[in-house]
């Protein structure tokens, strides 16, 4: 137990969230020690369940007087480590700030507490014809608060865009204990855009406890249609046509022969078995749908596309993205343990990319599937690796931090939207210069001068990090003899 989080310190915590909403029993904090990057594990000192804007305000407080380190955590479903306890910080889980607040159709805004399941804002407002757009693969069990601090994405971002898109307004806490309104529920309010420094901060800059969200009207139809191709530079081809050609469709996404024989073993979407599936997504008014649904068949065709199949019907539809946001899933059909990595590279770059990759892969005598978000270049190759063969894991883990070097060489990110959290950190100095990073480091001391939210996440440290070998963290020489710079 750190030295700040004292008996008296515990009672207070408790005062705040009640025995109900404190957890300090070593085996209940399991539980939390990771999120969905379980090759990082940390245990808390304590986790506490807070229900409202005011005990969150309550611990913060308590946080920045006694000068705890706190780690915000929505499910647990991040892949960066971007939860991953800090060293004696405490947890502080929002799963229970769960209730949709308001439903406001007339102005298209929903507004929710951080602990609200993605997808059960679509849910909420869709007998009235509306949805919320972002969409990450996760959406059935990740929350509201993960998605804002990871900037969440999906299939669908390639049309209706990120978070930061579709979040107006956020009640956040700031470290300090202060109650603050980022962003506005009116359009085009003057002023800087606090809001947007926020989502994807990673948590770094204080947790929020309330947001509004943009809904959308559906649209008047929706088409799927599958394209089964000979090789993954054919399929990847046909992205970069589509777009030039002018179109822009809800979602294109790729996936390889291996994630769909995984997906078939998980959930059987009746894909054809082929070494590249397309799957393109249409939306809007039937007659403009119709039009744009010839022109892509075509272009596939071109490209050597030997099947395209509609999906003709909600269940059909249904089914075919069931198949695909179960992918990272059924990844654990293929191996005893992965890793889902996520870069981005320009479009026109995805053929030479994803080549490189496959070389790579076979040099290290690694299997690597590969299903993405074709339509924006964001990858996610997924390695595959048993931990039980010595070194193996070791290798896996540099191979998939290797992909990312290959992003930014080719004029990419390290990061789509899953985030840097612990994983990436070493990564951040190959895509940034130094005054990038200080620039970035100027802004997270202003909201945060203690260094309190979420410590130990998104940059490098310590700023030597570049020299150590990659792999599971561990402390440089010279960070363990107090000599280099920590943040």
């Amino acid at each position: 137990m750190p030295l700040s989080l004292t008996p008296g310190v515990l009672s207070e915590l408790r005062r705040i969230v009640e025995d109900r909403g404190l957890i300090t029993a070593p085996n209940q904090l399991q539980t939390y020690e990771c999120d969905g990057l379980t090759a990082f594990r940390v245990p808390p000192a304590a986790v506490l369940l807070p229900e409202s804007t005011e005990q969150v305000q309550s611990i913060l407080r308590l946080c920045h007087r006694e000068r705890i380190p706190f780690v915000a955590r929505g499910a647990g479903t991040g892949l960066s480590g971007g939860a991953l306890p800090a060293d004696g910080s405490i947890v502080i889980a929002l799963s229970r700030m769960n209730r949709i607040l308001n439903i406001d159709i007339p102005n298209q805004q929903v507004t929710v507490q951080p602990g609200v399941i993605n997808a059960n804002v679509t849910a909420a407002v869709a007998p009235q014809e509306y949805f919320y757009a972002p969409d990450p693969s996760s959406q059935t069990v990740c929350s509201i608060g993960g998605n804002i601090a990871e900037n969440a994405g999906g299939a669908h971002c390639l049309k209706y865009g990120f978070t930061v898109t579709h979040v107006l307004e956020m009640t956040v806490v700031l470290p300090d204990g202060e109650v603050v309104t980022l962003g506005s529920k009116v359009p085009d309010a003057p002023g800087y855009d606090l809001a947007g420094v926020f989502i994807g901060s990673e948590g770094t800059l204080g947790v929020a406890t309330e947001m509004t969200l943009r809904i959308m009207r559906k649209p008047e139809t929706v088409q799927v249609i599958l394209a089964a191709f000979d090789s993954i530079t054919a399929a990847a081809q046909s992205v970069s046509d589509v777009i030039a050609n002018g179109q822009l469709p809800a979602a294109m996404e790729i996936m390889d022969r291996l994630s769909i024989e995984a997906a078939e073993i998980s959930v059987h979407p009746n894909y054809p078995l082929c070494e590249a599936l397309l799957l393109i997504e249409l939306d809007g008014p039937q007659a403009e749908v119709d039009l744009q649904m010839a022109t892509v068949i075509d272009i596939c065709k071109k490209n050597g596309a030997w099947e395209t199949r509609l999906a003709v019907d909600e269940n059909a539809r249904f089914l075919v993205w069931k198949g695909r946001k179960a992918a990272f899933a059924a990844a654990g059909r293929l191996s005893p343990n992965y890793i889902v990595q996520d870069g981005v590279i320009p479009r026109t770059s995805l053929p030479a990319v994803l080549e490189k990759l496959n070389a790579m892969a076979a040099a290290e005598n690694l299997r690597v599937t590969n299903v993405f978000h074709a339509g924006d270049g964001n990858l996610h190759p997924i390695v595959l690796y048993n931990r039980d063969n010595p070194g193996e894991e070791e290798r896996a883990i540099d191979l998939s931090l290797r992909i990312l070097d290959v992003c930014v060489e080719a004029g990419g990110s390290i990061t789509g939207e899953h985030g840097v959290g612990r994983e990436k950190q070493c990564s951040m100095s190959y895509m940034y210069s130094d005054p990038d990073l200080e620039t970035m480091q100027r802004v997270r001391r202003a909201f945060d001068p203690l260094n309190l939210s979420n410590p130990e996440k998104l940059f490098p440290t310590p700023r030597i990090c570049g020299e150590r070998s990659r792999g599971a963290y561990a402390p440089h020489p010279i960070e363990a003899s107090g000599i280099a710079e920590v943040f």
